[in-house]
């Protein structure tokens, strides 16, 4: 058996066009753009890419962009007050605060204080909430596209048996709830799970989101699984150049399951798109716009 691939840059490409017509459509009917703000505090090489590739997507799907570039000494007090100005602009239906910051500000602080209206990206304890108890609110991104990736392989998910490796609040806990929310059979698993590989055995649907290169083998899977690797890891590879790599490893996974996302090139791409449709959502809710209910 050789695995089918999922292929993500055509699903994101697919979505940021869907977002691009409804932006169309909304402009047309409010005389304005939906617009995201992104703040990135100091200058990580990994965290300015992905700020530039975001705003990069939101140009494109006609909405306006706002960045602001922030030293990495700017005191907390600073940040916030950026943050609760962005929450009043009422040009702004999305707040981004790339993490991570530097060690002087209080993450959690500075996250739980952007309007969870406003919280494109999910992680706003308000729409954790809401999540958890299946009203309307912000999904993390990545969990979404995962969830988007997996409904376009599979259609109905209804039934079927789902191990999420990884707990985390951004990953790891939303994509199990989304997945109950599709009425699959969940487990979380972590390292900690006793006989991981033997968990993993049972899932028709594998999300790996734990942040070990190339942790998952293809004997952990049962075959004809569908596999969605969250997983970006940077490794060294001969000569010392590196390479990025799942958690999942991709040559002995794509033996034994039925569809596998690569790495790079499946989960990330459909980040930024779902942000963008976020982003989209907001803006429409805060004018009273219909979207298209398939958005």
């Amino acid at each position: 058996m050789t695995a089918r691939r999922i292929d993500g840059k055509a699903a994101a490409a697919a979505l940021r066009a869907e977002v691009a017509a409804e932006v169309a459509r909304f402009r047309v009917a409010t005389s304005r753009a939906p617009g995201l703000a992104v703040v990135l505090v100091g200058e990580d090489p990994a965290s300015a890419v992905y700020v530039r590739n975001k705003g990069k997507a939101t140009l494109e799907a006609g909405m306006e962009s706002f960045e602001h570039k922030l030293s990495t000494d700017i005191s907390e007090g600073e940040l916030l007050d950026l943050v609760e100005r962005l929450n009043a602009d009422p040009k702004v239906d999305g707040i981004l605060v790339q993490l991570p910051l530097p060690d002087h500000i209080d993450a959690n602080k500075v996250l739980t204080s952007i309007d969870p209206d406003k919280d494109v990206d999910g992680f706003h304890p308000v729409n954790a909430g809401r999540l958890a108890i299946g009203l309307d609110g912000f999904v993390p991104c990545t969990p979404l596209g995962c969830l988007k990736l997996l409904r376009a392989e599979l259609g109905d998910l209804k039934g079927k048996e789902a191990v999420v490796i990884g707990r985390s609040n951004i990953v790891g806990k939303p994509m199990a709830l989304l997945l109950l929310g599709e009425h699959c059979t969940v487990t979380i698993a972590h390292s900690r799970t006793r006989d991981l590989p033997a968990v993993v055995r049972r899932a028709d649907i594998v999300v790996a989101a734990v942040g070990r290169p190339e942790m998952v083998k293809g004997d952990w899977l049962k075959p004809g699984a569908t596999v969605i690797d969250v997983g970006i890891n940077r490794v060294a590879g001969e000569g010392g150049n590196s390479h990025l790599v799942g958690d999942v490893d991709y040559a002995s996974a794509s033996a034994v399951a039925g569809a596998i996302t690569p790495v790079p090139g499946g989960v990330g791409p459909m980040t930024i798109a779902c942000l963008i449709r976020n982003t989209m959502v907001s803006a429409a809710r805060r004018d009273g716009f219909a979207l298209d209910p398939a958005l």
